[in-house]
């Protein structure tokens, strides 16, 4: 186990180049392994749950090739094969849940597994649609957890209201339904990475009054080079680092910043702080800018409805925004944070506590006091990557600073982490 030891040490100062958007390279190289012809990637997401896809795509048989600059992707000639293995997703959910869409609409067995905590992560949201497409998916419990043995193929076109908001439920079904068409409702509108790219690929997209949104059946998906943009997650701890360690300046170039994930730019506006965009062009369907934070002033506010939905998973980080502001803040609305790779509200309560921070717990949420981080204590982030990188944010700040258990989980997204952390503090 990898423990960090955080403690104060003046300002951060620099620029970043972001590592690649997570989510956009998850569905570069999934929707590029399904196209006509090959493509490129540029700016892929290095980090072990890309990885896990990738390794997957190549199950399936398709050709990838990294050279360190660019990942070329090339389709099998006849379509997907059935893998020869189980494909491990590892500690992926978006892995695992656009893969199973995948395989629903091919005609062969395919088995998706993953790590413990990958395992423990709630299937049968995806599991009761793909089976009324006529997919054959088994899991354990029915399907409520991984692993998933999926054999797919003969699909009909039907309609999903879903209960929950996810880009990953969504976008599973709309993997699933490419060929014979698909109809899916939520009640918010989560992140749109994949309609923006399957529509640049040459799918057709048709959004109703009522808010349901159609998928028409595609022949063929057109390869599209594409320049991932800097993840604006993981922009996430710097802006909020920047604002509250005094005398920080904090310059991210190249970030995505497609309206369905920049709640977090909205909710640290809410909260005062001093964040600047400015609009830069970058190659593929995402808008991209660079982003400067410096140190701020910040005030409590409320997160709750679509804004938590649009900033879920920084929602740890901002949590640590709102004990070093003054006021309180309350965040609602994100019981999905209990289903990730850990239950993060309750890891989030915990860990601000033992920073001497007063907050409590709710079902959806959390209500925190303000005031700063008070104390210093020790945060058990084993399995949880964005648990990890919050409280080495928080320790920037806290008296005493953090000790950050399990901090190898940030290579699942963020590698670099550490080492962007040391060349802002110089």
């Amino acid at each position: 186990m990898t423990t960090w030891e955080i403690v104060p040490r003046g300002p951060l100062r620099g620029e970043i180049d972001l590592p690649g958007d997570k989510s956009v390279s998850h569905r570069a190289l999934i929707l590029n392994g399904l196209a006509s012809g090959p493509a490129r990637v540029r700016g892929l997401l290095r980090a072990d749950d890309v990885r896990a896809t990738l390794e997957a795509m190549r199950g399936f048989g398709v050709g990838i090739e990294d050279d360190g600059e660019e990942v070329r992707v090339t389709p099998p000639p006849g379509g997907l094969v059935e893998p020869p293995r189980v494909l491990d997703c590892g500690n992926a959910g978006t892995s695992m849940r656009l893969l199973a869409g995948v395989a629903a609409a091919e005609p062969f067995l395919t088995v998706l597994a993953g790590d413990a905590s990958l395992s423990r992560r709630p299937m049968r949201r995806i599991v009761k649609p793909l089976r009324a497409m006529g997919a054959v998916v088994d899991g354990r419990e029915d399907g409520r957890f991984p692993p998933l043995a999926i054999r797919g193929g003969s699909l009909t076109m039907t309609q999903h209201a879903l209960e929950i908001a996810s880009a990953q439920v969504k976008s599973c079904l709309l993997l699933a339904g490419r060929r014979v068409g698909v109809m899916v409702k939520e009640p918010r509108r989560s992140r749109d990475h994949t309609e923006r790219m399957v529509q640049a690929m040459g799918a057709t997209l048709r959004h109703s009054e009522d808010d349901w949104l159609a998928l028409m059946p595609v022949d063929r998906l057109d390869p599209i080079d594409v320049d991932v943009p800097g993840d604006v997650s993981a922009a996430a701890f710097w802006l909020v680092a920047a604002s509250i360690v005094p005398g920080s300046e904090v310059y991210l170039r190249g970030v995505g910043v497609n309206p369905t994930r920049t709640g977090v730019l909205d909710a640290l506006e809410a909260m005062g702080a001093d964040v600047q965009l400015y609009p830069v062009k970058g190659s593929g369907p995402e808008p991209c800018a660079d982003l400067l934070a410096r140190a701020g002033r910040l005030v409590g506010t409320r997160i709750d409805g679509d804004l938590a939905l649009r900033c879920l998973d920084e929602l740890p980080v901002l949590a640590v925004a709102a004990a070093a502001a003054e006021g309180q803040t309350v965040i609602a609305d994100a019981a999905e944070l209990r289903v990730k790779e850990s239950d993060r509200i309750a890891r989030v309560v915990t860990g601000l506590r033992a920073m001497g921070v007063e907050v409590e717990e709710c079902p959806d949420g959390m209500i925190i006091e303000g005031g700063g981080l008070v104390g210093g204590g020790r945060v058990d982030a084993t399995g949880d990557h964005r648990i990890a990188m919050a409280f080495a944010v928080a320790g920037l700040v806290a008296p005493k600073g953090a000790v950050v258990a399990g901090a190898e989980a940030v290579s699942s997204s963020y590698p670099q982490f550490r080492e962007h952390l040391e060349k802002l503090r110089g």
